[in-house]
């Protein structure tokens, strides 16, 4: 089975320029968007091989991904109205 795409793009079609923008001038986005790839690169790599891990840190990994995406789209917002 294999897991979502949750890259950015994927999930906010609607942000692609703000998304690109945001990744090479605004420092705190470019860091939460690092850290949400990594997070979802390891959730997908999980769930892809199948690999044994408990629920409790799967469902870690997968709450800290939400707080993540949470906080970009919060910046992706904010970008967009003051464009």
């Amino acid at each position: 089975m294999l897991g979502e795409n949750h890259l950015l793009t994927h999930e906010f079609p609607e942000y692609l320029s703000a998304i690109i923008e945001l990744k090479s001038t605004n420092k705190t986005f470019c860091l939460l968007a690092k850290r949400y790839h990594k997070l979802d690169h390891q959730i997908r790599g999980l769930e892809q091989n199948q690999v044994p891990s408990s629920d409790a840190y799967f469902n870690q990994l997968k709450a800290e991904r939400a707080n993540l995406k949470d906080q970009l789209y919060r910046l992706l917002v904010a970008h967009s109205k003051l464009s």
